[in-house]
Parts: C-alpha cells; sequence; structure tokens
C-alpha cells in the first residue's frame, strides 16, 4: 500500500470497474476530484458539459444504452443541486450512474461557508438527494472512500438498478491515507446479481399460458434491463402469442411484427387496448403498472383485472400486486424467468400455438383498422406540418439501428403511439419523473456510448430551450446528433389537458405569445444552433421533410431540425387519463 488522495481513491476504484466517463461540470468544491481525473485520463475520460443537469441525462442515456454506469462530477450548493432533476429521473426510470458531489471542507462545518448545506445539519447535502438514490454516502475520512465506493458501486447495479449518491468533502477529496483500493466486486468478483423464479410458481404460469385462449404478453422496461429481449422473442413465437409494451417498453419487439401491437394506455394505439381489455391472461414481465399504461386504473378502460388473470414478474417485490392483483407473481430476473417459462412450456405449445391463431388473427384486424386511420394525415401536406406527417416521414428515412430519444411534452405522446421501432433500433424516453430536457441533453450520452449509431432526438420547443446547451456539448466532442425541435409554440401536452378539462377557450400560460397583443412568438432555433456552432435548418412545407430530416441523419454533424408543427391537432386517443377529481376524458376512436 501507498499513500492515495481520497480522490485518487476513488477514481482508482472506478478505472478497474473500467468506468469510462465521467460528465459534470467544475467547481471549487470538485478540485480535488478534477486533479485525480487529470492523472487518470487515459483511463477514464472527462467529458466537460454545460449543465449540471444536462450531465445527470447524459450519464442516464449512457447506461439506458450500454447497461454499463458512468460518473457525473458536480460541485457544492447550487452545482449539486442542478443535479437533482436527472438523478431523480434516473432513479424513477431504474437507470444507473454514480453522482459524486463536492462539499464544504469538513473544518468549515457548520460555520456557515460559501455554499454549505448546513441549515438543519452540517455539510448536509445527502438529505437532498435521499429521496431520489438507492442509498446516498458521506465520506468524512480519505480512508473510508474504498468501502463506500465498492459499495455503492454494487448497490448501483445489483437488483432494480438506480443512481447512488457520493458526497466528498474538499479536504476529504485531497488528504492522503494508506489505504488499498479494492478489486471491483462488480466486474471481476463472481457475484450474480440475477436470481431465478420459484419454479412451482413457474409452473403455475406455465399451466395458465398453455390454457389461456386469448393470451397476451406485456413488456416492460425491466426486459431491457435485464437484456432478454431474445427470450422474449423466443417465448412468444413459441407460443403464437401477441404483445404489448407499456411506453417505457417501447421497441422491446420489432414493431413490425404482426405478433406486436404496441403501447398501451392513453396514447396507446387500437390494437394494444383493444387487446389487453379482451384477453383471458396477461403475463407482465417488468412493468410497474402506473397510471399513464394503464389508462389511470379505469376498469375496462385497457385493462380488466380481474377477470383477466395476471401473471406478474419483477425483479422488485414492492411492485407485486401494487395496482392489479396477480393471479401468480413470480419475483425474480426477467431473462432467468422467461427461459424458465420457456423451458415449461415447451411439451405444450404445438397445441397452444394453433389455438391462438384465431385471436392473432384478430388482432391483425384491429391493427389493419387503426392503420388506416392513420393512412390520410400521414399523406397530409396542410401547413403548419401535421404531426401524423412528422412522425410517419421521420421514421421513413430512420436508419436501422437508430437510436431515438424523445424528449417530455406533447410530440412524445405522437411517438410513443406512432413511431414503429424496428429490430435494431432503441427508443428512449424519460418517464416515471417525466423530466423535461433528457432528450436533448441525453442524445449526447446516447452518442457517446454508440459512437456509430445515429442518434436522433425529438424535442418540443419548451423543452429544447430548457437545455439547448447541449448542442454546444456536441460541438466541443465532435458528436453528430441530430435534435428534431417539434416547434408548437408552447407547452403543447399541457395546453391539450387545458382545454380538454376545462375548455378550450380557457388557455393560459401554456402557449408562447407577445406581452400585449398576444401574437404567438418562437425562437429561431436553427440558428441558435449556429450560433453555437451546429448546423440549423427550418422545415415548414411538408415536401421538404423526409429530405432535410434524411441530410441532417446522414450529415456526420450536429445538427437542429426545426419543423413548425400543427399545435391544434391532437393523437387519436383509444385509452384516457384521469387527474382526480378531473375525469378523463373518453376514448374519441374506434373502429366503424
Amino acid at each position: 500500500m501507498t499513500d492515495l488522495s481520497g480522490a485518487a481513491m476513488l477514481v482508482d476504484y472506478l478505472v478497474k470497474e473500467e468506468v469510462p466517463y465521467a460528465f459534470g461540470v467544475c467547481g471549487h468544491g470538485i478540485l480535488g476530484l478534477l486533479d485525480a481525473l487529470y492523472d487518470r485520463r487515459e483511463s477514464i475520460r472527462t467529458i466537460t458539459t454545460q449543465d449540471e443537469q444536462a450531465a445527470g441525462f447524459m450519464a442516464d442515456a449512457y447506461y439506458r444504452v450500454t447497461h454499463r454506469p458512468a460518473v457525473t462530477y458536480t460541485s457544492c450548493g447550487p452545482g449539486s443541486l442542478n443535479l437533482t432533476m436527472a438523478v431523480a429521473n434516473a432513479f424513477y426510470d431504474s437507470s444507473a450512474f454514480m453522482a459524486i458531489t463536492g462539499n464544504v471542507p469538513t473544518s468549515q462545518f457548520n460555520r456557515g461557508p460559501f455554499q454549505e448545506t448546513g441549515r438543519h445539519f452540517q455539510g448536509d447535502f445527502n438529505n437532498v438527494m435521499r429521496p431520489f438514490v438507492k442509498r446516498t454516502y458521506q465520506a468524512p475520512r480519505p480512508e473510508m472512500i474504498p468501502l463506500i465506493v465498492s459499495q455503492a458501486y454494487s448497490r448501483m447495479v445489483s437488483g432494480r438498478p438506480g443512481p447512488v449518491h457520493i458526497d466528498v468533502p474538499l479536504d476529504v477529496f485531497v488528504e492522503t491515507a494508506d489505504v488499498a483500493v479494492p478489486d471491483p466486486i462488480v466486474l471481476r468478483g463472481g457475484i450474480s446479481w440475477r436470481s431465478s423464479g420459484e419454479p412451482s410458481s413457474v409452473r403455475r404460469a406455465a399451466e395458465l399460458l398453455l390454457g389461456a385462449q386469448r393470451p397476451l404478453v406485456l413488456a416492460g422496461n425491466g426486459v431491457a434491463l435485464s437484456e432478454a429481449t431474445q427470450e422474449l422473442r423466443d417465448l412468444v413465437e413459441l407460443l403464437n402469442v401477441p404483445v404489448i409494451t407499456s411506453p417505457l417498453g417501447k421497441g422491446l419487439i420489432d414493431e413490425r411484427s404482426p405478433l406486436s401491437l404496441g403501447a398501451t394506455g392513453r396514447n396507446g394505439p387500437y390494437a394494444a387496448n383493444e387487446a389487453s381489455r379482451q384477453c383471458d391472461v396477461i403475463l407482465a414481465i417488468g412493468t410497474r403498472f402506473d397510471d399513464r399504461p394503464t389508462s389511470s386504473w379505469i376498469p375496462g378502460m385497457t385493462y380488466n383485472m380481474p377477470p383477466t388473470q395476471l401473471i406478474q414478474v419483477d425483479i422488485d417485490p414492492d411492485e407485486m400486486g401494487r395496482n392489479y392483483p396477480p393471479a401468480v407473481g413470480i419475483i425474480g430476473d426477467a431473462k432467468l424467468v422467461l427461459r424458465q417459462l420457456i423451458a415449461e412450456l415447451r411439451d405444450g405449445a404445438d397445441e397452444a400455438r394453433t389455438r391462438h391463431d384465431d385471436w392473432v388473427e384478430q388482432t391483425a384486424v384491429w391493427k389493419h383498422k387503426w392503420a388506416e386511420a392513420l393512412a390520410p394525415d400521414q399523406r397530409s401536406d396542410a401547413i403548419p406540418v401535421r404531426p401524423e406527417r412528422l412522425v410517419d416521414d421521420l421514421g421513413a428515412v430512420l436508419p436501422d439501428n437508430s437510436i431515438i430519444l424523445a424528449d417530455v411534452g406533447v410530440h412524445h405522446n405522437w411517438l410513443v403511439q406512432q413511431l414503429e421501432i424496428g429490430p435494431r433500433a432503441q427508443f428512449l424516453q424519460a418517464w416515471g419523473y417525466a423530466a423535461m430536457g433528457f432528450g436533448v441533453a441525453g442524445a449526447i450520452g446516447a452518442q457517446f456510448a454508440a459512437p456509430d449509431r445515429p442518434v436522433v432526438a425529438v424535442c418540443g420547443d419548451g423543452g429544447f430551450l430548457m437545455t439547448a446547451n447541449a448542442v454546444a456539448t456536441a460541438v466541443m466532442y465532435d458528436l453528430p446528433v441530430t435534435w428534431v425541435v417539434w416547434n408548437n409554440n408552447g407547452y403543447g401536452s399541457i395546453k391539450g389537458q387545458q382545454a380538454g378539462f376545462f375548455g378550450a377557450d380557457r388557455e393560459i400560460a401554456t402557449r408562447f405569445r407577445k406581452h400585449g397583443d398576444g401574437e404567438l412568438i418562437s425562437s429561431d432555433f436553427a440558428m441558435l444552433a449556429r450560433s453555437m456552432g451546429a448546423d440549423g435548418v427550418v422545415v415548414e412545407r411538408p415536401a421538404d421533410l423526409a429530405e432535410q430530416l434524411r441530410c441532417a441523419i446522414s450529415s456526420d454533424r450536429p445538427t437542429v431540425v426545426e419543423v413548425r408543427v400543427d399545435a391544434e391537432v391532437s393523437p387519436l386517443a383509444t385509452g384516457s387519463w384521469s387527474l382526480p377529481p378531473l375525469p378523463g376524458p373518453p376514448p374519441n376512436w374506434s373502429p366503424a
């Protein structure tokens, strides 16, 4: 052993775990960590961002693409407080990164120094982070850091993944101790975090599936986290059973497959909601049945459980039976439980496949009628651009291996409902906490994660302005991200809810208007992009849309494509979403 600074111990452990990137913004409280990162710059790359929140979104998206965590660094005070939005966003979507925050020197605790969070307890940034992380740690002495960082890393990636937080006072970063940095228990420790389902429960689940007349598989984000997409495909093809997804699980199965029905809920396509209403058995894997995918749990709106029998598979016991009673509940890893189910189902699969033919044919009829309803507006030449036309043209030009990020806003509803995700593409979104800016800045993390894949972020004009600094980061690092700015002059999703719940004539604070005459106004997003060194174009005519999108994606340059979109059009609804005591609007479309 040899004397190492606290920062050196921390960074050395991260290098041993092969953490590739540290995203963040400098500050006096983090100077010691930056110095250690300088010494190890060949092993872990430090990425400078223009905003701490953006750094967190980048680390979040990096994990969603690679399932390997990165770290963030922020200084004490406002720098770390800026990060909390991104930490919460990752936590609620079960994404993982390690947030390292600097703090004031321990010798100044309780003296009210510059940027101390100390009104109620000294150096107390940990309680700020506590609701949004799997665990928060503070190191008051450098010799504590090796144990803390190894425990934090293990906690971060085990079970249901999530962010963790390590707070280090300035003096602890720079003071030394004669302590060995442990070998990584995750990367080389031989520890498996996966757990199989209880065998008798798996057998009961298989019996239910084999006896079902109208079975349905519901795939959630847990399938992605477990890297179980192949097992999902194997099971649905073995049984010839249709698949729906949660919105957060969108893209887990090729959405062009005859067995894929799309995502459920208020913005789900018709076939997904209708199948979930009419099925007799649902196998739900890694989804928590929150309010938006379930049409706010309104009986018969998306689900009928009971009488539909639910087989629920989840790694988190807290999710078991939270919102619907399972006929069979299996606590376990999605990949392993799917493998167990496939083994149990093989003997009876042939008979079940044949029995499911009529059910699959019925779902195909629903899909066809839905496609017919969408087609006219997907070809519309109206100005401003129809949302359906934008989504359809984007889908037509996206390369097969694209990573698509949907920021938060009304455009997200359209993408979940109508953008088809193929087997090699990936769809990332902020769901549980729905933090605006994830798509804008997360695109940078996705591009670092997959430098050879096209990355396209679709974001509203409101969300883009919140974190437009991500474009400057892309220019700094020569990242060919494409941002499609869905410009509808305001916060479109809330405008729609305002009209639906209170009346279209009561719009206030949801459109961007000039004070005085109320004229709708907009920033020039293309010029904004060019001012930061990126390319920028504006599209107003539908005839120009596909070619401008194609050129941007293939340009190998960071590019902003601003599209002027019709703000008065809402998606067809086959589900609902209520905000008690405000009742959700009823569906506005069903087949003739």
